[in-house]
C-alpha cells in the first residue's frame, strides 16, 4: 500500500530521477502485451485491491483494503469474498482506519494476511481453508506491516514496516515479531512518510520497495539456523511511488507497481527500468503485481481517484527472455 494522501512536488522530482535511471530497451527484457482487465470492484465498498497470492488453479486471492477482506478472484473475474477480518472501532491508523494489506499462500492452502489498526489487533492474521481469521503475530500499536511474504523452507513470514521502517521477521506458527532488518535505506522520509512497503523472497535474499525513497532493496538471508539480515544493497532508484513489485521468472528482473503515477515498471538487474503499462491500459493506482508462467496479474486500488475510480485485477500476457 503507498502512502496516504498523494505525492506532489516529491514526486516530480523523483519522476525526473526515473528518466535518469532509464536505459535503452535491452533485446533481454521480457514483453508485457495483451492487457485486459478481468475484474472491477466496488469503491465505495471499500474493495481496494491491495495485495495479492496466486492459487494453484491460477485464480488470485486479493486482499481489500478497506473492506477488510480477502477475496477470490478467477481468472474469468468471477469474485468470492473468503473473510473479513473483524472491525476495531477505535482504529488509529496514518490512513485513518483499519486496513488490511499484505499476503501470502502456504502450499495448504493456508492465507497469511497483515492487518493494521493501530491497536493490539495489528499484526499478522492466519485464514485457514474454509476457517476464520485468527491473530497469530502480535506487533506493536504503531507498527504498519505492510508487504508480507512467507518462506515455508524456513518457517518464517517477513514483513515490511512502513511507518517504522523496518522489516519484522515472524516464525509461521506465530508469537512476537523481531525486527529483522533496520536503517535508514528502510525508513521513511521527512517528505514522504512512508517507508518500506512491498516484499518479496527471492533467491536467498529478501527484496523490499521504499515508497518515500523510490527504491528496491535486496537484504541477503544469512546461513545458519539465525537466518540474519545481511547489509542492504540498493538495486534500483527513481521508482516514482513504488508499492509492491513480482519477479518474472528465475532472474532478478521486476515487475513494480508504481501507485500514484499508475505505471507498471519493468525493472532490470542493472537497476535501469522502463514503463510497460499505464493507466490507458486499466491501471488505476496499481498497487501490486503477480506472475505466474506467462501471466501478469496487477491489482489497482484507485486510492486516490476522485473522479472515476476503478479498483480492479488485470491481467496481460508475459514473453520472458531467455537470460
Amino acid at each position: 500500500m503507498t502512502r496516504h494522501p498523494r505525492l506532489t512536488a516529491v514526486a516530480t522530482a523523483t519522476a525526473a530521477l526515473a528518466v535518469l535511471a532509464a536505459g535503452p530497451a535491452s533485446a533481454g527484457d521480457p514483453t508485457v502485451t495483451d492487457p485486459r482487465v478481468v475484474a472491477h470492484f466496488d469503491f465505495a465498498a471499500g474493495q481496494t485491491a491491495e495485495n495479492i497470492a496466486l492459487e494453484p488453479d491460477g485464480s488470485a486471492d486479493v486482499t481489500f483494503a478497506f473492506a477488510r477482506q480477502v477475496a477470490r478472484v478467477t481468472r474469468e473475474g468471477g469474485t468470492t469474498i473468503l473473510a473479513t477480518l473483524p472491525e476495531v472501532p477505535d482504529a488509529q491508523t496514518p490512513v485513518g482506519q483499519a486496513v488490511v494489506l499484505g499476503i501470502a499462500r502456504a502450499h495448504d492452502g493456508t492465507l497469511y494476511v497483515t492487518y493494521v489498526t493501530g491497536t493490539e489487533k495489528t499484526g499478522v492474521w492466519r485464514i485457514a481453508p474454509g476457517g476464520a481469521p485468527e491473530q497469530i503475530g502480535f506487533f506493536p500499536a504503531n507498527a504498519f506491516p505492510n508487504g508480507l511474504a512467507l518462506d515455508e523452507e524456513c518457517g518464517t513470514l517477513y514483513t515490511a514496516d512502513s511507518q517504522l521502517g523496518r522489516v519484522w521477521s515472524l516464525p509461521v506458527t506465530g508469537g512476537t515479531p523481531t525486527a529483522w532488518a533496520t536503517g535508514a535505506a528502510l525508513e521513511p522520509t521527512a517528505q514522504i512518510p512512508f517507508g518500506a512497503n512491498g516484499l518479496k523472497v527471492h533467491h536467498d535474499a529478501v527484496w523490499v520497495s521504499n515508497t518515500g525513497r523510490a527504491s528496491l532493496l535486496r537484504i541477503p538471508i544469512g546461513p545458519g539456523p539465525a537466518h540474519a539480515a545481511g547489509p542492504v544493497e540498493i538495486r534500483a532508484t527513481g521508482l516514482t511511488s513504488i508499492d509492491d513489485f513480482a519477479f518474472t521468472g528465475h532472474g532478478d528482473t521486476v515487475l513494480a507497481a508504481l501507485n500514484e503515477v499508475d505505471e507498471l515498471e519493468l525493472v532490470r538487474p542493472d537497476g535501469t527500468h522502463k514503463t510497460v503499462l499505464t493507466r490507458t491500459d486499466g491501471l488505476d493506482n496499481p498497487t501490486s503485481v503477480a506472475v505466474r508462467a506467462k501471466t501478469v496479474y496487477v491489482n489497482s486500488a484507485a486510492f486516490f481517484n476522485t473522479l472515476d475510480p476503478d479498483p480492479n485485477l488485470l491481467l496481460a500476457r508475459i514473453s520472458k527472455n531467455k537470460l
